[in-house]
């Protein structure tokens, strides 16, 4: 009867810890040009989830728990992923691998789920901006961003004309508006734009039509799998060679690197992060993800980590997991995070954080790697908001 009762007792234990458990949708891509990227966002939240139950959780004991769902990389693949995570998982907060066009479907969806989005992947500034929801904040870095961590390069080289190929959806025509405005700031223009297909496995057409009008500089815009691709087929091609200077954002990184090789030597990249980042806190990551994975974290991977320390100091200046409580807590949260300090803009829910320019360097046998040239503080990249949110 005793054994019984201590059986019961555990059962009864456990479902009740269950229940208590703050759960965290994560929405990954199975199929396309970004399913590569699926290991690099599961990782770090996991890792942040361990690490934080480790530390006792959050609220008196309460536990984070990761519910992981796939879907084939569509905005409407997204949607119904969200929808289930919410409705049949318990989620209240979600994140993930979202392209802008994802991200846009699900903001006004958002309310209907009661579910917060804590973005740490999608970059167009059309999220925070006219698009806004309430419930949705991003903590990665938006176009804008990413357009003004290059101008240092773009002003330094002198270069009046530039030619940029990038993506046929809203990343790349939300970039090339930014890009664009920086040139002509700096008293240049751009002379061609190209725009070529999600999936794209010949360049060839692509890069002719970059040669055909001669520019100075080169900005690059081509994401997943499709940027290791148009790496590898612009060298056969000799196209960078063409160009004085190569500019790139979202193309080449520490995870695109790995197909890469070395076919973009000496091209600079805006990242949202790099190891090298100073403070202890940073630091500390860098050591225990190193020992876990036996490499270093790359930009993604400390993206979505920093996104759970977000959610973290949110819940606890929240006191509750109630989503209108958190969401509350959001507007004007300010965190040490991996990244150093940082504020969740109450205007438009933009994280204020450092950005990175990199350069990538021969590293020996094929490979490249990247070279840390330049942080720039929240202050000297970020645009001010467009609009409130709230």
């Amino acid at each position: 009867m005793l054994r019984r009762l201590l059986v019961l007792g555990a059962v009864a234990f456990a479902a009740q810890a269950q229940a208590q458990a703050i759960k965290v949708g994560l929405m990954s891509v199975d199929a396309g040009p970004f399913a590569f990227f699926q290991a690099h966002l599961i990782e770090p939240v996991k890792f942040a989830a361990e690490q934080f139950n480790a530390q006792g959780g959050v609220l008196g004991g309460r536990r984070f728990e990761v519910v992981v769902q796939a879907h084939a990389g569509t905005p409407a693949g997204a949607l119904q992923t969200a929808q289930s995570l919410t409705e049949q998982s318990g989620v209240s907060f979600l994140t993930g691998f979202n392209t802008s066009a994802m991200a846009l479907a699900l903001q006004p969806r958002l309310p209907q789920l009661n579910a917060l989005l804590l973005d740490a992947n999608a970059s167009s500034d059309e999220l925070t901006s006219k698009a806004c929801q309430p419930n949705y904040f991003r903590t990665s870095s938006n176009d804008s961003m990413q357009a003004a961590v290059l101008r240092s390069v773009i002003k330094s080289s002198g270069h009046k004309t530039w030619n940029l190929i990038a993506p046929d959806y809203a990343l790349g025509h939300d970039f090339n508006k930014r890009f664009r405005s920086v040139v002509e700031e700096l008293g240049g223009s751009v002379l061609t734009t190209v725009f070529a297909a999600q999936g794209t496995t010949d360049f060839g057409s692509h890069i002719s039509q970059l040669v055909a009008k001669p520019a100075d500089g080169l900005a690059v815009v081509v994401v997943g799998s499709d940027g290791i691709t148009f790496a590898k087929q612009q060298k056969q091609f000799g196209l960078f060679a063409k160009f004085k200077t190569v500019v790139s954002s979202n193309f080449t990184n520490d995870i695109a690197l790995v197909g890469q090789g070395d076919t973009t030597v000496g091209a600079y990249s805006a990242i949202s992060y790099s190891p090298e980042y100073p403070g202890p806190k940073n630091a500390a990551f860098v050591k225990a993800w190193v020992e876990r994975f036996k490499r270093p974290p790359s930009f993604i991977e400390a993206e979505h980590y920093q996104m759970m320390e977000v959610l973290k100091a949110a819940i606890e200046r929240a006191g509750s997991t109630d989503v209108a409580a958190v969401r509350k807590a959001l507007v004007g949260l300010k965190a040490n995070t991996i990244f150093g300090d940082v504020e969740m803009r109450g205007a438009d829910h933009q994280l204020m954080r450092p950005m990175a320019l990199v350069q990538v360097e021969a590293a020996g046998e094929g490979k490249g790697r990247l070279a840390l040239r330049r942080l720039e503080p929240a202050s000297a990249v970020v645009p001010p908001p467009a609009l409130t949110c709230e």
